[in-house]
């Protein structure tokens, strides 16, 4: 009688736990959990809960990845400068920020994070401050425009920090350099309350808010924004956002009332998928279109610590086979 190999022409692996980065189509035993399993691809988007954050806030900032993001300020209320970090199971409370502020932006990694803008309770901020996987240190460098409710993308040497609300929506667009601010071309569409992602040569700009709710969508060159033609399915602030300027997440926000509404970005335009289990605005967000993190927020009537996953369709999964 012919064995697996004869007839597929490889043996399966024997393995005592399963690999940390299988590929799509792997096939392995457990000798630990007596499983055959294999890796297959996720069908369609979704959202799974994870674990909750130690201090619920909303308006508040965040970057890095899925399994290793970064949580910091914003209003609990009162305002708040609590730092946590998340491994893809659990947070971990850090060292605060210096400057206690809600409504700022970020950019970065859990490692090498920037926060910048903000409200202190008294006034805008322009204050920027770089995380080191510990601590927050005060950057020389400050906001031409101190702002609150902006958004941020980029890396730590290379940030960058759009729209926000000074003495009314403004579209005023700043680049770092991990020592100063620069002032560059500003939005198209002044707003404030706005989602953002990619780099520094490559920013997105979705949603906000100006008079009234918006679906605008813009992308950034390193020096100009252009309009995009094609804007959100839903138009909302409060709003989350990461990934690139072709392949990014959309995700909660406020029309009113608040949403769990999830859109994809190709480059060119948005398609609707799965939403959020809890509806939530002014959250904060980790990741990349593939695998984003969702956390903390409001809902409109109570305050967060809830944190979501997403794993995008096409996904890498591990499942097991069985025999009934």
């Amino acid at each position: 009688m012919a064995d697996y190999k004869g007839i597929k022409g490889f043996k399966v692996q024997y393995l005592s736990a399963d690999p940390s980065d299988p590929i799509i189509g792997q096939t392995w035993y457990n000798s630990t959990s007596k499983d055959l399993k294999y890796t297959g691809a996720t069908a369609a988007g979704a959202w799974a809960t994870g674990n909750n954050m130690n201090t619920a806030r909303y308006a508040l900032g965040g970057t890095g990845i899925q399994t290793a993001a970064l949580a910091f300020g914003g209003s609990v209320p009162p305002y708040t400068g609590a730092t946590e970090e998340y491994d893809g199971n659990s947070w971990t409370s850090s060292n605060s920020l210096n400057t206690t502020r809600s409504t700022l932006s970020g950019a970065g990694t859990q490692t090498a994070g920037l926060a910048f803008g903000g409200y202190d309770g008294t006034a805008n901020t322009g204050a920027t401050e770089e995380y080191d996987g510990n601590s927050w240190a005060t950057s020389p460098g400050s906001f031409n425009t101190a702002r609150r409710e902006l958004a941020g993308a980029g890396t730590q040497t290379a940030g960058l920090a759009f729209g926000g609300y000074g003495t009314a929506s403004t579209g005023a667009t700043e680049e770092y350099d991990g020592i100063s601010w620069t002032t560059s071309g500003s939005l198209n569409t002044a707003r404030n309350f706005l989602g953002g992602a990619g780099t520094q040569t490559a920013g997105l700009a979705f949603g906000g808010y100006i008079t009234a709710v918006t679906a605008a969508t813009e992308l950034y060159d390193g020096s100009t924004w252009t309009s995009n033609p094609t804007g959100l399915n839903t138009a909302r602030f409060g709003l989350a956002g990461c990934g690139t300027q072709t392949s990014a997440l959309a995700f909660g926000g406020d029309l009113p009332p608040t949403t769990g509404a999830t859109e994809q970005y190709d480059g060119t335009s948005w398609t609707s998928t799965t939403s959020m289990s809890t509806t939530r605005y002014l959250l904060a967000k980790a990741g990349t279109q593939a695998l984003a993190l969702g956390f903390g927020g409001d809902t409109g009537t109570a305050v967060l610590a809830a944190t979501e996953e997403w794993t995008g369709a096409g996904a890498a999964l591990t499942k097991t086979i069985t025999v009934s």
